[in-house]
Formats: C-alpha cells, sequence, structure tokens
C-alpha cells in the first residue's frame, strides 16, 4: 500500500475529503519522525513500536572501486511489531473485526 492509497482508504472509512484525510496522514508521519528525531520511542498498543537504533562507526568498502571507506556512526529508524499485529498477520485469532471488502 502507497501513502496515496493509505490516503484514499482513511477518506472513504472515515467520509472525509481526500484533502482532509491526507493532512491528518501526514500529521501522523510528521509525528512520528519528529518523536524519532528527539530520541523519543512511539508505541501504538496493538500495532508495534518505533524506536531507534544507533549505528556504531565501521570501515566499509567502495564495490566500484573496492576503496576502503569509513562510514560513519549513525541512528537508524526500527520498528518492532506487537504480538497482536504478528497474530493477525500470520491469521491467528482476530479481537479486531475485520475491514468491510468493497
Amino acid at each position: 500500500m502507497t501513502k496515496a492509497e493509505l490516503i484514499e482508504e482513511v477518506s472513504r472509512v472515515v467520509e472525509m475529503t481526500r484533502k482532509d484525510s491526507e493532512v491528518i496522514v501526514e500529521a501522523i508521519f510528521d509525528s512520528v519522525v519528529r518523536a524519532l528525531r528527539s530520541g523519543d520511542k512511539i508505541e501504538i498498543r496493538g500495532f508495534g513500536s518505533f524506536r531507534t537504533r544507533q549505528r556504531q562507526p565501521r570501515v566499509g568498502r567502495n564495490p566500484k572501486t573496492g576503496a576502503r571507506v569509513e562510514v560513519p556512526a549513525k541512528r537508524i529508524p526500527y520498528f518492532k511489531p506487537s504480538k497482536e499485529l504478528k497474530d493477525l498477520v500470520n491469521g491467528g485469532a482476530s479481537s479486531a473485526p475485520e475491514p468491510a471488502q468493497p
């Protein structure tokens, strides 16, 4: 599912205009990015959690030339799905109602 498809789905489910749905989806994504930038973690019960992980500096190789390249330390975003989400994806017992099919 793309971001545009997500916006369309939100628009259809909550019966809002596409523009209003786009504002909501963008606000959610912006909030997640801001929280991760500031080092916070986000937990959405029944869905999962977003956090950052620290990667240590390392020596890499340029695949084209084979030359050694210093790769600096960096933080990377990480998503850990909840047990409920894993169960739903794997067809386990569903506590959430199935979405209506068009």
